[in-house]
């Protein structure tokens, strides 16, 4: 536990399937599929891909015909799978149509995402956003009011800078954009609610992507109501650039506690799975202490001492064999997930971070003798030699896990 635990926004808890999402319930890590989801063996694979990596909530999206179509046909097959992950139906300009065409579609979705942006113009707005409203009470769903600022109510935004305009002190124009993001969302969920739609079946969203921009939005919508919030930069981008800028929006907006759900919006590589985003948005949260979802692992650098490539590979290679093992681990050995674990490249600070993890390894550095001190638990209790110390390692790792989780 942290001598400084971050303390959490109040927010009304909200029920998404048999996910609790809100209140005093852990941050929620959320992704998105992009198969055409009218393939309905495509985009059952994906959404188990995302769900067995971890992934607690899955979007997907819902724009035609065909694709409202398949969505029973989606969500029987994951439950054939014994996959329960919640599916939530991303509507864009003929949600209304699709959810009332199509009960059954609106039955096997577990939540509506409704951007009020692209509900409709003018009073056809006000009456497809109501549609929306009242098929979500019908089936008792919760909704996600999802505001975008690429696609911002253009009818609101005109308004407040007309109105800023004629201010003796016009703000600037990015803070004109922020008002009317969080106004779109507040003034939609307080409509929701005038429709009937219960405050603990609302969530509110504000994407933008620019990190500073996030922040800032996102903080003035926390201080104005309650409601909980679903955390994401948009079009964060491709590789390094998207886990950066994501990483350093969302964790600001934690660390103050602000968050319910989270989804890392990350391009992905050519023939990447999609599944990195899952694991970045769970390694957010476990790296600032909010929740464990696989063991860690602490490994150096490297350096003039280090220049061996045996601790990188080993370092890469039981890190792949823990997030691999958790999927039967996760059943089997109950808190395996904040176990610790060390590989380091010499003796500068190797035995001392090994002592710190749960288990550790100091591998020889250049010129040190060609021998592997192991620690478990803060005390040395081996020494590995030979050329196979990194398989030595692995299942000293996987003795460990049997002995020290498996009671449970």
């Amino acid at each position: 536990m942290s001598p400084n635990p971050i303390q959490r926004r109040p927010s009304v808890a909200v029920r998404i399937g048999p996910i609790r999402v809100g209140g005093d319930a852990p941050v929620v890590v959320q992704s998105m599929t992009n198969t055409d989801t009218a393939d309905v063996a495509a985009t059952v694979a994906q959404i188990a891909e995302l769900a067995r990596a971890g992934s607690e909530l899955v979007r997907i999206t819902v724009n035609n015909e065909s694709s409202a179509q398949a969505v029973p046909r989606i969500r029987e097959a994951l439950d054939g799978l014994g996959l329960d992950v919640p599916l939530i139906g991303d509507f864009h300009f003929n949600g209304h149509r699709l959810l009332t065409d199509y009960p059954d579609c609106a039955a096997a979705l577990a939540k509506y995402r409704i951007n009020p942006g692209n509900v409709g113009r003018g009073e056809k707005r006000d009456s497809q956003f109501a549609t929306m409203i009242g098929i979500a009470c019908r089936y008792d769903r919760p909704v996600r009011i999802g505001v975008n600022w690429g696609s911002l109510d253009q009818d609101l935004i005109v308004r407040l800078m007309d109105e800023n305009a004629h201010a003796a002190t016009p703000l600037p124009v990015e803070a004109v954009m922020h008002e009317a993001m969080v106004q779109s969302a507040l003034s939609s969920a307080a409509r929701a609610e005038q429709l009937g739609l219960a405050r603990d079946h609302i969530l509110l969203s504000c994407k933008m992507s620019g990190v500073q921009d996030l922040i800032g939005v996102y903080r003035t919508l926390a201080a104005r109501g309650d409601y909980a919030l679903h955390l994401g930069l948009t079009e964060a981008g491709m590789g390094s650039k998207g886990i950066v800028a994501s990483t350093a929006a969302l964790a600001v907006l934690l660390q103050e506690g602000i968050g319910d759900t989270i989804r890392v919006s990350l391009t992905p590589e050519p023939g990447q799975s999609r599944d990195r985003e899952v694991i970045v948005a769970q390694e957010i949260l476990q790296t600032m202490g909010l929740r464990s979802f696989a063991p860690m692992v602490t490994a150096c650098p490297g350096c003039g001492r280090t220049t061996s490539t045996l601790f990188q590979e080993l370092a890469r290679d039981i890190q792949d064999h823990l997030r691999a093992q958790m999927p039967i681990w996760r059943a089997r050995y109950p808190g395996v997930e904040t176990l610790q674990v060390a590989v380091m490249g010499c003796v500068v600070n190797g035995p001392g971070e090994s002592k710190h993890a749960n288990i550790g390894i100091s591998l020889p550095g250049t010129g040190e003798r060609p021998s592997a001190p192991v620690f478990i638990d803060g005390e040395k209790a081996t020494t590995l030699k030979g050329e196979d110390i990194a398989e030595q390692f692995v299942q000293l790792v996987d003795d460990y896990v049997q002995r020290r989780y498996g009671a449970g």
